[in-house]
């Protein structure tokens, strides 16, 4: 394959958004606006090809841009040894954090670009719960319990519940709803599967590799008094620490060996988004040569005890035997990788996996269990949680 890739200026003289670019049923991972947005398939490869494909790529790259050309872009399931691929879009469009945009399009792509209709249909919808709330209830207590016997340190539990409408979803309109409440966060589309995540799973840029793990959840208020004192107390609590140690001991341990330097914050520190806040620790350092890609790194860390639990392989095994459902891609990780290497990995929290007829969306949450863990609290975090979402699918 061979691709061209050249400044946006001077292929249109418009800036284009690039939620609108990914459309319906193009590829997105983008935060704050910086990222990159595809359409079409030049080619769907397994996880062992990504790198010999990019790197096959013959890519003139006129842009000026360092990076800038093909990408891949894709989902690490939950369970990683599950079937999946990675897609090499035929036209990417990168936004750089100082605002330039290039655009690349491979062998004969053309680069074409009209701005979504806003949908005007008003549609109906249904809120049903996928693994019953008792099961759920009961997978929380049990693996409570698993933890004070000490078969494990913690183990994250999740449940499921389906959203259905009565015309096909907008996911365009979804997107954008997402970029006005969860700017900051994550926002990605591949094959279906859209979200915004708060959760930086791996980062690479050059040597630099940095990672912001989040573990232990409260709910937000809207009121600034309330929400802090709730902070304070998330910061307080004995049970979510220890949640977010676990997480912090393993991200440093598994990244560690691939760099010459790792640094962390010492304390956690809040990280709001609209409807919860978090405990969240920056880890930051400098890759060892030879450097690894962030996609080695990210099927390294996925996935993280802040969505499976430790030690790993026990808390999977707990998981498998008490939760009850398929998490799919929920858990994992989703984001996406240039010719050198480069790229960002989120953890796919905040989701909603679309049916082929875009009627119904599964959504899914989850919190990590301890030995205090109270299900009906940890039941109320997953309620929480799905606000998100279900406020960007079903507000007009």
């Amino acid at each position: 394959m061979r691709s061209r890739t050249r400044l946006l200026s001077t292929v249109t003289a418009q800036q284009i958004d690039l939620n609108d670019f990914a459309g319906d049923d193009g590829y997105l991972f983008v935060r704050d606006g910086v990222g990159v947005a595809g359409r079409g398939v030049a080619k769907r490869i397994g996880r062992d090809e990504v790198a010999t494909e990019l790197a096959a790529i013959d890519n003139d790259n006129q842009s000026g841009i360092t990076g800038a050309g093909p990408i891949a872009i894709g989902c690490i399931p939950f369970i990683s040894s599950d079937p999946h691929s990675f897609v090499i879009p035929k036209v990417v469009i990168g936004k750089t954090a100082t605002g330039q945009q290039w655009v690349t399009t491979i062998d004969d792509a053309s680069f074409e670009f009209k701005k979504p209709k806003q949908s005007t249909v008003v549609a109906s919808f249904a809120v049903n719960q996928g693994i019953a709330i008792s099961h759920y209830l009961d997978a929380v207590r049990s693996t409570a319990q698993a933890v004070r016997e000490r078969k494990i340190d913690k183990a994250v539990i999740a449940r499921d519940i389906f959203v259905t409408s009565d015309q096909q979803f907008d996911i365009c309109a979804i997107l954008q709803r997402l970029k006005l409440s969860f700017g900051s966060s994550y926002r990605y589309l591949v094959d279906g599967f859209l979200g915004a995540s708060p959760e930086l799973l791996v980062a690479v840029i050059g040597n630099n590799v940095s990672s912001h793990p989040l573990a232990g959840t409260a709910s937000r208020t809207g009121n600034p008094d309330i929400d802090q004192k709730i902070a304070q107390d998330l910061i307080a609590s004995t049970k979510n620490q220890l949640e977010h140690r676990i997480v912090i001991d393993m991200v440093h341990e598994t990244l560690l060996p691939w760099c010459s330097f790792l640094d962390w914050q010492p304390e956690p520190s809040i990280v709001s988004v609209a409807n919860v806040q978090h405990l969240g620790t920056e880890i930051s350092g400098q890759l060892s040569e030879p450097r690894p890609s962030v996609l080695d790194l990210a099927y390294a860390l996925s996935p993280t005890p802040a969505l499976g639990g430790a030690p790993k392989q026990a808390a999977l095994e707990q998981i498998a035997m008490v939760e009850g459902i398929d998490r799919g891609r929920y858990g994992g990780a989703v984001g996406y990788l240039n010719q050198n290497g480069d790229g960002i990995f989120a953890v796919s929290i905040r989701c909603a996996e679309f049916d082929s007829l875009r009627k119904t969306a599964r959504l899914f949450a989850g919190g990590g269990i301890v030995g205090d863990s109270e299900p009906m609290s940890e039941l109320a975090e997953t309620q929480a949680k799905f606000q998100a979402m279900l406020a960007a699918l079903i507000r007009p």
